[in-house]
Formats: C-alpha cells, structure tokens, sequence
C-alpha cells in the first residue's frame, strides 16, 4: 500500500525522453469508485511563482510505468504510436520498445 504523502514526495520522469516532470500536486479521484483517475503535476513557474506558468501535467493513471522508491515513471506518448509502453500485467500486447 502507498500513500499520497509517500507519491508526493517521489519524482515524477516521463520514460520516453528522462525529462524530471516535477513531484504530485494533486490526484484526480473517481468519488463513486474510490480509484485514482490521473496524478497532476502542477507547471513550472518562470518567475517566483507568479508569471509565466505553464500548464499543469494531467496524467491518466494508465499511463503510470512504474511506482519505484524515489521516481515515479510514466509514458506520456498517446498509446497508439510505436514504442508505448504497457505493463506485462495489463493483458495487453504493446507495440514494442521496451
């Protein structure tokens, strides 16, 4: 079992380019199922916090990797096009790559 404070402190890296996307900020929670929808990673700020930002990371838990001890890895590629990643336990065939 996680907990949100243990996701918010972990890093979260995109696995198609290595890029550090930043740390949770929030969770998107299906209040009928009880289930994670997608973690939001707030956008980076150009000048203390105020002007500038750019748009918050949404990202569908399905496109989750892996949870590990320090980062969390996900593939932001949309899951039709070559090289997205899908964990051997989803039952699905993916196209390759990793």
């Amino acid at each position: 079992m996680v907990r949100i404070s243990e996701l918010q402190s972990k890093d979260v890296v995109n696995v198609e380019d290595g890029k550090r996307l930043g740390t949770i900020g929030d969770l998107e929670i299906d209040l009928d199922s009880g289930l994670i929808r997608a973690i939001v990673i707030p956008g980076q700020t150009k000048f203390f916090g105020m002007v500038g930002g750019s748009q918050d990371y949404i990202i569908p838990w399905s496109q989750i990797v892996k949870i590990g001890a320090d980062v969390i890895l996900v593939d932001l590629r949309p899951p039709g096009e070559p090289g997205y990643y899908l964990p051997p336990q989803s039952g699905k065939r993916g196209t390759g790559g990793y």
